[in-house]
C-alpha cells in the first residue's frame, strides 16, 4: 500500500491556484485522490491497532479557518490525519501530514489541557530523569532529536522557578517529537512500515506520559475503576 504520486500532484497545482472556483472544477481529482489517502490511512490504523489500540482515524479537512488568519486562501496546501489512542488510561495521539517537500509524522501531546500541562511539569520539576531517559535512547534519539521546541515560554511558567534544573522542559507548552520524511520516502514501497516503525518508537515516551497523567504526583490513580 503506497501513497499515489497524484496526490502531490494535485497539492502542487493547488497552491498555485488556492481559490474555490478551481477547486471547483477540479473536485472529481481531489475526492478520487481523498479516497486512495483514506486507504492508505485505514492501513496505517490497521498497522498501529497490532501493538496498540485505535479509537478513531481523525482526517482533516483541507478547507481552512480562515476567520483568524490574514492569509485568506481557502485550502490548506497539505493532508493530514490524526490516529487517537483509544481508553482513558492511554494518552498521546499518533500524526501525519503529508506535503510535498515537507512531510512528517509527529506524536505526543500538542496544547495539552491546562490540568495536563500542569500535571506534567509538575512531574518534571519533581523528576525528569524518566522522561530524559526515554529522549535519549538511541533509536529514539536519532528519529526525533528531542521534543520540538516551538511552543515555549521565555523563562519559566507561573508558579515555577526559571532556575529548576529542567526549566528546559517545564517551560514547553507541548511535549511532542517530529519526523520529516522527504518526497522519494512517502512514495517508496516501504513508506507504510517506515512509518508504522517511528510509531513504535513513541510508545515508551507514551506509556511513560501516560502513567504521570493517570496518576496524582504521589503515584495513586485518577482514573476510577
Amino acid at each position: 500500500m503506497t501513497i499515489p504520486k497524484s496526490s502531490f500532484q494535485f497539492l502542487k497545482k493547488l497552491k498555485k491556484n488556492n481559490h474555490r472556483d478551481w477547486m471547483q472544477e477540479h473536485k472529481k481529482e481531489y475526492l478520487m485522490g481523498e479516497k486512495e489517502l483514506k486507504k492508505f490511512y485505514g492501513g496505517i490504523e490497521s498497522g498501529l491497532n497490532v501493538t496498540d489500540e485505535i479509537s478513531k482515524l481523525k482526517v482533516f479537512r483541507i478547507n481552512r479557518d480562515v476567520r483568524f488568519s490574514k492569509d485568506k486562501t481557502p485550502y490548506n496546501g497539505h493532508r493530514s490525519a490524526s490516529f487517537i489512542r483509544a481508553g482513558a488510561l492511554r494518552r498521546g495521539g499518533y500524526y501525519l501530514r503529508l506535503e510535498p517537500g515537507n512531510s512528517a509524522m509527529a506524536g505526543g501531546f500538542f496544547g495539552p489541557e491546562p490540568a495536563d500541562l500542569l500535571r506534567i511539569r509538575r512531574e518534571f520539576e519533581m523528576d525528569a530523569s524518566e522522561i530524559r531517559k526515554i529522549l535519549a535512547q538511541k533509536d529514539f534519539h536519532k528519529a526525533f532529536g528531542g521534543f520540538d521546541q516551538i511552543y515555549t515560554v521565555k523563562t519559566a511558567p507561573k508558579g515555577f522557578s526559571k532556575e529548576d534544573v529542567n526549566i528546559d522542559l517545564i517551560r514547553l507548552k507541548s511535549y511532542f517529537v517530529v519526523h520529516k520524511f522527504s518526497d522519494a520516502e512517502v512514495f517508496s514501497e516501504d513508506f507504510k512500515d517506515n512509518l508504522l516503525d517511528h510509531y513504535k518508537l513513541l510508545r515508551p515516551f507514551f506509556d511513560y506520559m501516560s502513567e504521570v497523567l493517570t496518576t496524582d504526583l504521589n503515584g495513586v490513580s485518577l482514573i476510577e475503576k
